[in-house]
């Protein structure tokens, strides 16, 4: 034999496609036939249509078997002659014929598809010994109400379809069982798949990469029940290089009859052609445990109340898929590793009298194909000592070579297990702990897997570095330890201000494992740090939880290594508080989701910018969404929609003044429609993080480390003098450069107008993209950095890609001109979809007491009242000026989430003294939409208008000093049409009803003065 000591990742790469092509036969449609009651008795009993669709949802399985029902024999095949199915499931009795005439009917029609008979009773006596053989019935089941048995069945004829092909193509494995008896068939296979289903599941927390979740999910091991002592031998001898174990019964069919020692008989075959398969006994007769002695198998009793473990220890201990065991020869242990870093380590480590005694079993091999890294695995396998002239050396060398080059092929766009004592600084992606990364370090994960897969993006465009920041992740198993080592779990159902769960968690003591991990990494990292919550349900699909956690920023270079540790842990503590912050709390109750289940994740991420004097930022920021709820002009709503800002991307997702455009159209920009406008609305201000001397070496309150700078104070050494133009007086203009004498303006011209840096065209690419990997409209954060030297790249960085709320779905709502004839309120910019939502109660702020500078005390009192309502169980629509949820109070009322929780419906309305772009882009703006909340826009130059007088006639419940509540005596009904962004806002008795032709009549009511705008 010749050893190749190529790269295991060109095979690998080269060959990878094959992955794409296993399990080419799925299971998907299935005719179940039964009596109703069967039908009833196993939908309510198992939940089998949940369990089915959440056991594939699971996996990441698309389409999961779809169960069609029949309650006769006729019926059924009747279907047959219509329909396609790939698979039969009948029970035994049905009324107008027996499973086994029909079985042989349906094989009359359809000789291939297989027909499996459920029986509720396990008595042999039940049955007719020439029905028994019948080759109408392919297998025989019992069912006891267990769900998984079901499932088990299909996995298991789905892996019948597909071993020739999957062990052909790839070397899947493949696990014998060799059972006669249907009750303990229908007993130990649901153990079986459960136990290599949770294998698989525990993998793929390890490996989240689009290959490596192929190459697990496809390339699992396929597992093959026979009945007879002849047909387990076929089997064997068919596929005995890609055997990874045998289970079989003691006693079972040979040559026709039963036989004690079929058992015996198979595995000592077996164990004398390849010593190094796993092989198991199970048998109700526990005196057969002394054949299995014989033999030096594991045995197990099927009667054992303990039988679901003692499959878990044959599984993890003998078939490879728990921790690498290193055993003296006289089977003592003498070391383990849990993973490839692990395992390299002790290779070095071990004698040579243990390497051998596991290299003749072929364990290393076995240990990868439980893994599913076949394709390293079969490099290892057929390698011999002859082949090495027994030089153990060279033995040991050719192992260890092959698994490194593997190990970091996986590192390349996946999440590296942290490892103090081996972390390499340039290594992209890590994680400390074994929990779950969170929500939004899955999707930085998928980000990661998406530039991956583009590589064309970096060839578009060559004078830019696309990637992501460096990133460590905390996984929740940290949060899990903290919560417990110090009972704060309470604090989930407590109601504490979020300064009271701060003081509890900064005083809380910090494991220990995650205090030497973080030392660790600090040694060798001294760039600022970004600490960012990433909690389980935090920007997941539909419930996002955007931006309701805390992120923290720190400096992260002060010369003392313990300084900047305990700067880290503060920050961590803080983004661990935020957990149980007001915030999460209300949208928790509002979405149906219990805090106390809600886990934290927590990211460390290299901060994207340069340090400019005292402060770091980068020079552009943003948010960039693939779907525009606000087309202006010739923008088109698939166009996408994008918001940037210099320095820190706070002044984006808080709703905060940034300049708005298209990345497909960037001349297009309504804020600069005028220079006028452009003095108005361009940035004035912007957040950056202090660094040197004054960054604070601890972390104790929210955003301390981050200051608000005003453009006009900045040194013009920095990226200000890239992207602003200057304002010529005499001229009335702005004009490109920064060198003319003037007021300086930041207009973005470099990067929208010149496309020095193709910040629109990367945008652009990059959204197409995310929306095609994740199959919906997706919203990514991102920063740049422009190139500050002749022949210097600039860069992009991808900070985060989330789905945004699918509109593709929306159910049909019609508005008519009568309807908006009638209508209190109208808005041809509205967010949402609803036919008719009754509205009882308005809150809004006072038109007679609006004050600019007040709108920090209305937010408060608005909270007040929000709570009020709360209390009461009660829903209310909340009318106001400009920008709701904005962290700027001159741009509209600041309110928070926890403040606003209980809204059916938000209206942002104009003023003369307040105009603002809606909130799209902001954290504030995704929840509202990600909840389904109706938001509408009134926008007096589109027609929009909101009939205030009408309002202040109606009934007031509580008079506050900014705000009212107005209890209507009978409910407005709301409407919103989604697909048309058109809403009405109808009073009692104006909206359509049908009439006895169907036509829709409308009672028209005379319309007051109608205000667009408070405060006229």
């Amino acid at each position: 034999m010749t050893i190749d000591y190529r790269s295991p990742t060109e095979a690998f790469d080269s060959r990878f496609k094959v992955f794409h092509e296993l399990m080419p036969k799925k299971i998907t449609e299935i005719l179940l036939v039964s009596s109703l009651y069967d039908a009833c008795i196993m939908e309510e009993d198992g939940r089998l249509s949940e369990k089915i669709a959440n056991e594939y949802r699971g996996l990441n399985l698309s389409r999961p078997p779809r169960l069609t029902w029949v309650s006769s024999a006729e019926q059924a095949l009747e279907l047959l002659e219509k329909r396609s199915f790939d698979m039969v499931v009948t029970m035994l009795r049905l009324v107008d014929m027996d499973a086994f005439t029909l079985g042989e009917e349906i094989k009359r029609k359809c000789p291939c598809i297989p027909v499996i008979l459920l029986t509720h009773s396990p008595l042999p006596s039940q049955f007719d010994p020439v029905r028994l053989k019948s080759r109408g019935i392919d297998k025989m089941y019992v069912w006891t109400g267990n769900a998984d048995l079901l499932l088990a069945l299909i996995k298991c004829e789905e892996d019948r379809l597909n071993v020739e092909h999957d062990t052909q193509k790839a070397g899947v494995r493949m696990i014998l069982v060799v059972e006669d008896s249907p009750l303990y068939t229908s007993a130990i296979l649901p153990t079986l798949y459960k136990e290599v289903v949770t294998q698989v599941q525990n993998v793929m927390e390890e490996v989240l990469n689009h290959e490596h979740r192929l190459l697990t999910m496809r390339a699992r091991p396929k597992i093959l029940v026979t009945q007879s002592y002849e047909e387990a031998l076929d089997i064997y001898e068919h596929y005995k290089e890609y055997i990874l174990g045998v289970i079989s019964d003691a006693s079972y069919p040979k040559d026709g009859e039963v036989c004690d020692d079929s058992g015996y008989y198979l595995l000592s075959h077996i164990q004398g052609q390849q010593a190094d398969i796993p092989l198991m006994m199970a048998s109700t007769e526990s005196s057969n445990k002394r054949v299995a002695d014989v033999l030096g198998i594991y045995f197990v009793d099927k009667n054992s109340p303990s039988l679901s473990g003692d499959f878990h220890h044959f599984f993890v201990n003998e078939l490879g898929f728990g921790d690498f065991v290193f055993r003296a020869p006289d089977g003592s242990e003498v070391g383990r590793a849990s993973n490839f870093r692990a395992l390299e380590k002790r290779l070095d480590d071990i004698s040579d009298e243990c390497f051998c005694y596991h290299w003749t079993r072929n364990d290393f091999s076995r240990w990868f194909y439980a893994r599913s890294e076949t394709l390293l695995a079969n490099r290892l396998r057929p390698a011999t000592a002859d082949d090495f002239q027994g030089n153990i050396a060279d033995m040991k060398d050719f192992i260890l070579k092959n698994i490194q080059e593997r190990r970091r092929s996986r590192q390349k766009g996946v999440v590296v297990q942290f490892d103090a004592d081996e972390f390499d600084p340039e290594t992209d992606f890590l994680k400390i702990g074994n929990g779950s990364l969170g929500g939004k370090a899955r999707g930085l994960v998928f980000a990661s897997m998406l530039l991956r897969h583009h590589p064309e993006l970096q060839e578009e465009f060559k004078d830019v570095e696309i990637s992501l920041p460096q990133t460590l992740v905390i996984t929740t198993e940290g949060f899990d330890a903290f919560v417990r080592e110090n009972d704060l779990k309470w604090i989930a159902k407590a109601d504490l201000a979020d300064e009271e769960v701060i003081e509890h968690f900064q005083n809380a003591t910090f494991p220990g494992w995650i205090d030497e991990d973080l030392r660790a990494f600090l040694k060798e990292i001294r760039h600022p740090l970004a600490v960012r919550s990433s909690a389980l349900f935090e920007d997941a699909q539909f419930m996002a939880y955007a931006g309701l956690y805390h992120t923290c920023m720190i400096s992260s270079d002060h010369p003392e290594l313990e300084v900047r540790l305990n700067q880290l842990i503060s920050a961590v503590k803080l983004v661990y508080a935020s957990t149980y912050f007001q915030g999460p709390k209300s949208f928790a109750r509002r979405v149906g989701h219990r805090t106390e289940e809600e886990k934290m994740a927590v990211i460390i991420q290299e901060v994207s910018g340069h340090r400019w004097g005292d402060y770091y930022y980068p020079a552009v920021s943003g948010v960039a969404q693939s779907y525009n709820y606000y087309p202006f002009g010739k923008m088109e709503a698939e166009e996408g929609i994008a918001a940037i800002a210099m320095g820190l991307g706070r002044t984006v997702v808080e709703g905060e003044q940034a300049l708005r455009f298209s990345p497909k159209r960037p001349h297009i920009l309504p804020q600069f429609s005028r220079v006028e406008e452009t003095l108005k609305n361009a940035q004035q201000s912007l957040y950056a993080l202090k660094v040197g001397a004054k960054a604070r070496t601890s972390v104790v309150d929210l955003n301390s480390e981050i200051d608000k700078l005003f453009i006009r104070d900045l040194n013009e050494d920095g990226p200000f003098k890239q992207l602003a133009g200057t304002y010529v007086r005499e001229e009335n203009t702005i004009r490109y450069g920064h060198q003319l004498r003037g007021p300086k303006v930041l207009t973005f011209d470099k990067i929208l107008k010149y496309n020095i840096f193709p910040l629109p065209g990367m945008l652009s690419r990059i959204l197409d993209i995310g929306t095609q990997g994740m199959g919906s409209s997706v919203e990514i954060e991102f920063a740049a950095d422009l190139p500050r030297h002749p022949g210097e790249k600039g860069r992009f960085v991808l900070l985060q890609i989330r789905p945004m709320t699918d509109r593709e779905e929306l159910a049909d709502v019609e508005i008519s001109e009568a309807e908006k004839a009638a209508s209190v309120c109208y808005s041809s910019h509205a967010l949402g979809n609803v036919k008719g939502l009754p509205v009882k109660h308005i809150l809004y702020v006072k038109p007679d007491t609006f004050d600019l500078k007040k709108t920090r005390e209305i937010a408060r009192e608005i909270g007040r009242m929000n709570a009020e309502m709360a209390r009461r169980q009660e829903k209310y629509l909340l009318l106001g000026p400009g920008r709701w949820g904005s962290a700027d109070r001159w741009l509209g009322i600041p309110v928070t989430w926890e403040e606003i929780s209980e809204v059916c419906g938000i209206i942002e309305s104009s003023h003369k003294e307040l105009k603002a772009d809606p909130s799209q882009g902001s954290h504030f703006f995704h929840n509202i939409t990600a909840l389904g909340i109706n938001y509408l826009s009134i926008l007096e130059e589109r027609g929009d208008s909101f009939d205030m007088a009408w309002l202040l006639e109606q009934p007031v419940a509580v008079d506050g000093e900014y705000i009212a509540l107005a209890t209507l005596g009978a409910p407005c009904v709301m409407k919103v049409d989604g697909r048309h962004a058109m809403s009405v806002l109808l009073p009692h008795g104006q909206f359509s009803v049908a009439d006895d032709s169907g036509e829709k009549a409308y009672l028209r009511r005379p319309k007051a003065n109608s205000l667009g705008s408070q405060g006229r």
